[in-house]
């Protein structure tokens, strides 16, 4: 993955693996100390990346909320928020969304190229929207990510997107986080779905780092031959 940004995956999931409920109220799986870490971790890239769902079904913003780490941030000379960057098909996606009208750093859509005309109209000035290939294309986007100066890149699911991260081979670290509850229900949202992941040998994971936040538990791991 020379030349491409190290791609960083952060989930918080339950004991059994799940992301969310089947219910249309968003389960809040971390703690304030767990949104804190994630919020220093933001901090540490330079972009962060969401699904299309993601966007339509909790409406983040994706911000820095530490003035403090702002404020560290533009001593650096970085810009105090992330680039936001997304990825879409179908092209779904309301110019009013958190994602689009909170924060002036750059957002940025890829999109299939039969898509990008009416999504670039639609959006106006508030996202560029690349053409990423037809289907949209995770190296494509990863390599012009890293052209325009991404070096470490934040990716916040939903699970979708980080299966599909994962099961191209795309990902260098997974920071996971296990809240102490079972979900059980097969409707729910899960972490990863089905699909062929390239690990061991030619990818193994090694634990680099278990901590313990109250009474959630942060597993680092670093991925194949991470670039750390």
């Amino acid at each position: 993955m020379t030349g491409l940004p190290y791609v960083l995956l952060s989930c918080a999931m339950s004991v059994d693996g799940y992301i969310d409920d089947a219910s249309p109220e968003r389960l809040r799986l971390s703690s304030p100390a767990d949104f804190d870490r994630v919020d220093g971790v933001r901090a540490s890239c330079d972009a962060i990346l969401v699904g299309a769902g993601t966007i339509r079904g909790d409406d983040p913003k994706l911000l820095i909320k530490s003035q403090a780490r702002r404020d560290r941030r533009a001593q650096r000379g970085l810009p105090p928020d992330l680039t936001k960057v997304t990825i879409t098909l179908g092209g779904d996606l309301d110019p009013e969304a958190r994602f689009f009208t909170t924060g002036d750093s750059p957002k940025l859509v890829y999109a299939p190229p039969r898509t990008v005309p009416a999504l670039a109209e639609r959006l106006g000035d508030r996202a560029e929207v690349v053409d990423a290939g037809d289907p949209p294309s995770l190296t494509a986007m990863l390599a012009d990510l890293g052209a325009r100066g991404v070096r470490r890149l934040m990716v916040e699911g939903g699970g979708e997107v980080h299966t599909r991260f994962l099961t191209a081979g795309l990902a260098d670290e997974l920071q996971l986080v296990v809240a102490p509850f079972f979900l059980g229900d097969p409707s729910a949202p899960r972490f990863v779905g089905p699909g062929v992941f390239p690990q061991s040998p030619g990818r193994p994971m090694r634990l680099a780092e278990s901590t313990r936040i109250g009474d959630l538990v942060l597993l680092r791991y670093l991925i194949g031959g991470s670039r750390g």
